[in-house]
């Protein structure tokens, strides 16, 4: 098992990895391992099961009421930070795509920084929606903070990588109505939150499912990963059978957790049907007062 300070690479050989610690053997000896060379690892698990970034996040605990009530307002700085690494990622993103067209996977200085502005992005996602209490920390390197991701080298196919602005669109849709949904209705759990001090469980499921589909979406994206994004209504029964790491390994949610994501589903889908509407409405009155003070003229 390895354990993640803000991303880890895994190779057959061991751990390819920035600061992480792993498990070697059955003797449970650890070891440091950092990048020494990039080697090719399956992107399936030993039974054959397709792997896809992980997020760990611990359970629901209880958060200080005046940290949620002023949540984003604190998290600035780091919503700051975020939009200058990630427009810094993206640039690196169309070099890391050229790299792949040639190479067939990622360069190992590109892999690194993209997985660590993606965990860096990560843990302000996941304190912005209330899944922990805990301010993350302005650095790639947290190994303390609750909120970790993991991440696999492995080869990429070309072609997917060359049509991936096509692939990714149906997910980024899903993503985006999911996003759109809980934000129309996250002053609900913003309340719930300053109340009870804590997000109920089947909030706390449905959030970790959208943050974490967002993730593995921006993993496809960058092409971080190959295996296309999946679970956002938590993981399949085979994996959700496996004991629990954190909270979100496996991501088992309850009937009301999944209720939640289709209504974020339905309101994120409202609302876009919403906004062409007026948006159409409003161009056609332009239209209409535009032609009627031509012929009055």
């Amino acid at each position: 098992m390895v354990q993640v300070a803000p991303v880890a690479v895994r190779g057959p050989a061991g751990c390819v990895s920035i600061d992480v610690t792993r498990e070697a053997g059955d003797a449970g000896e650890t070891e440091t391992a950092m990048a020494a060379g990039w080697e090719p690892r399956p992107s399936t698990d030993a039974d054959g099961a397709e792997w896809r970034p992980v997020l760990d996040v611990p359970p629901p605990g209880r958060q200080r009421r005046w940290t949620v009530f002023l949540r984003w307002l604190l998290l600035l700085p780091q919503f700051v930070v975020v939009a200058v690494l990630s427009i810094a990622a993206f640039f690196v993103t169309v070099v890391g795509w050229f790299s792949a067209l040639v190479l067939g996977r990622l360069p190992d200085p590109i892999f690194s920084f993209l997985g660590s502005v993606l965990a860096y992005q990560t843990r302000v996602t996941a304190a912005a929606a209330l899944l922990v209490d805990r301010y993350p920390p302005f650095a790639f390197d947290a190994p303390d903070y609750p909120v970790r991701i993991e991440l696999r080298a492995t080869p990429l196919n070309r072609l997917a990588v060359l049509f991936r602005l096509i692939l990714m669109i149906p997910a980024a849709i899903v993503s985006s109505l999911a996003q759109s949904g809980w934000l129309a209705i996250s002053w609900v759990f913003w309340l719930i939150g300053i109340v009870l001090g804590r997000l109920p469980e089947p909030v706390f499921g449905a959030t970790a499912a959208v943050v974490r589909y967002r993730m593995r979406l921006t993993a496809y994206t960058t092409m971080l990963t190959p295996v296309y994004p999946k679970g956002l209504l938590g993981d399949a029964p085979g994996a959700a059978a496996q004991p629990a790491y954190s909270a979100t390994r496996p991501l088992r949610l309850s009937t009301a957790a999944q209720v939640l994501v289709w209504l974020f589903l339905l309101l994120g889908l409202a609302g876009h049907l919403t906004s062409g509407t007026v948006n159409y409405d409003t161009t056609d009155d332009d239209y209409r007062a535009a032609t009627a003070t031509r012929t009055a003229n």
